[in-house]
């Protein structure tokens, strides 16, 4: 499942959004009727999980830990209180909690952006500005691409 493009939208006063229409038909396609909500680590942001895909990092995620150390045992906790279950509605609508909003800075327009097998939604304010300049991507990711070893044409 992968979700490509950049979408407008508003959530109404209570925190409603509706989820684009071309996510709403991968989803369907790939039999997921349940997504997992959370901040994004990094961004000021908020990501949409499809529950497969969730359930796929958390697995990686356990993989990883340690049960009997503390401290990785709290950032587990930290990254799994901060999920909600989220579903939609017959409309394809979906609450976004305040709390949510109030992290990501979103008040009533917002941008749903998919990235490979999640979708952000972002403040539209903060998301009309590029994520990398433009003079300085094409070089970026020329390094990127060139980091595995192959030649780069």
């Amino acid at each position: 499942m992968r979700f490509l493009g950049n979408i407008e939208a508003k959530a109404d006063t209570k925190g409603r959004a509706f989820l684009p229409a071309v996510f709403r038909k991968a989803l369907q396609v790939s039999g997921e009727d349940r997504l997992v909500l959370r901040k994004d680590v990094y961004e000021q942001c908020l990501v949409l999980y499809p529950e497969q895909v969730w359930n796929e990092q958390l697995d990686i995620l356990r993989q990883r830990l340690n049960r009997w150390d503390k401290k990785q045992w709290q950032i587990f906790r930290q990254y799994v209180s901060d999920a909600e279950v989220v579903t939609l509605d017959g409309n394809g609508r979906f609450l976004i909690p305040k709390r949510y909003l109030k992290l990501a800075g979103i008040e009533q327009e917002l941008k749903f952006i998919g990235v490979d097998d999640t979708i952000e939604i972002w403040s539209k304010e903060r998301c009309d500005a590029p994520f990398v300049e433009p003079a300085d991507f094409g070089s970026a990711l020329q390094e990127l691409m060139g980091q595995n070893g192959e030649e780069t044409e």
